[in-house]
């Protein structure tokens, strides 16, 4: 009975801690007096706060600085109370920010944050994908084998972020110098241009960089595992294969090159 009495009395202040449940529904249940035990979960909550700003901080630092520090203290703690985290890692933490910034009223007037929120995620968890030291398995097959038989996997990380916002020149904009360093933003944003951000990982280094609308289509396609075949066809006529192979051996993008398992995949022509 004691083990279950404990169990309800930290469910019931981590109740508390996320605002859930007002502060004198802990009464009884906890070992200090009421004055002490509010002292305790204030201190407990700003610590958690500060945890969390310094995690998304981390994790999305376009958005820190698109948003300042104020605001971005403000989104930080309606994100931690909406959101709280699952678990001791808080590398992991944030992949909902983007869902955040897209339901917060105040910030409607910068719709192109949750896309820059996707993008900043993205690119943090590359820190944690596999690594890539061998050249490209089967890349022979590419010669040999019709496309309707070939699947070409994408190395572990690599993510495409659409956006109608111009969000990877955003992105490569907030790691330069110079007062000149938001000229291609304005530019994109008064042609009204959105990208398609492919990211990755060369080495260490996090890489971001927009596709054209034919290359991002064949992308995408590869990622959703379909054939060769099929996602030159979804890249329609004017892909140009030859270069983007080029590009994808170039910046470490492809991992293999297999022969499709689904027999279906054979019949395709």
């Amino acid at each position: 009975m004691s083990r279950d009495i404990e169990a309800r009395r930290q469910q019931l202040l981590l109740q508390a801690l996320w605002r859930e449940l007002p502060e004198a529904a802990l009464a009884g249940w906890l070992r200090e007096g009421p004055a002490r035990a509010a002292r305790g979960l204030q201190a407990y909550r700003h610590n958690g706060e500060a945890v969390a700003h310094r995690a998304l901080a981390a994790s999305h630092p376009t958005v820190a600085e698109l948003l300042g520090d104020e605001a971005f203290a403000a989104v930080a703690r309606s994100h931690w109370r909406a959101h709280p985290p699952t678990c001791g890692d808080m590398g992991c933490y944030g992949a909902g920010l983007a869902d955040t910034l897209a339901q917060t009223p105040q910030l409607a007037e910068e719709p192109y944050l949750p896309d820059c929120a996707r993008l900043d995620w993205a690119v943090h968890r590359l820190e944690v994908a596999a690594d890539l030291h061998e050249p490209p398995q089967g890349l022979a097959l590419l010669g040999t084998e019709h496309p309707a038989r070939l699947a070409m996997v994408l190395r572990p990380g690599l993510v495409l972020v659409s956006s109608r916002w111009p969000v990877a020149t955003l992105w490569q904009a907030h790691r330069q110098h110079g007062p000149a360093r938001f000229a291609a933003v304005r530019e994109a944003f008064a042609e009204g241009r959105g990208e398609h951000a492919l990211a990755w990982r060369e080495g260490w280094r996090p890489r971001v960089s927009a596709l054209g609308e034919a290359e991002a289509h064949f992308t995408r396609a590869l990622l959703a595992a379909c054939t060769v075949s099929a996602a030159l066809d979804a890249a329609g006529p004017g892909f140009a294969f030859e270069p983007w192979l080029l590009q994808a051996l170039q910046h470490g993008w492809l991992a293999a090159v297999l022969p499709c398992t689904d027999p279906a995949a054979g019949d395709e022509r």
